[in-house]
């Protein structure tokens, strides 16, 4: 690969993981109601009604939780970008497979480290 075809891939690369961070940035934001405590009036919501609203809640508080997980992935992975050490395993140092960062841009480990993990 050409220094010119390895920013280009470093540049698409960027964009992606810039455009996956606004994407989780904004289902947060749309998703901020459904957070919030549910209210114990009974008058307003019934006993079943409230325990749905609180698993809705759970579930909701659980999916943003995964967001904030991935976010610090793809901040990881852009400061990598700016201090040259993107598409270099953290844990060995050796390259990333190019089609293992296409798949997944913020992916911080080769597939031999990763598969170790999983053991």
């Amino acid at each position: 690969m050409t220094k010119g075809d390895n920013d280009r891939d470093i540049a698409e690369f960027s964009r992606l993981l810039e455009a996956r961070r606004a994407e989780l940035h904004d289902l947060s934001d749309s998703a901020r109601d459904s957070r919030k405590p549910v209210e114990l009036d009974q008058s307003k919501v019934g006993r079943l009604s409230r325990m749905d609203a609180m698993q809705d809640q759970a579930m909701a508080q659980e999916a943003e939780r995964r967001r904030a997980a991935e976010l610090q992935r793809i901040d990881a992975a852009l400061e990598r970008l700016k201090n040259g050490d993107y598409g270099y395993c953290v844990s060995c140092d050796e390259d990333i497979a190019p089609a293992r960062l296409k798949l997944d841009p913020a992916v911080a480990t080769c597939i031999n480290c990763a598969s170790r993990v999983r053991s």
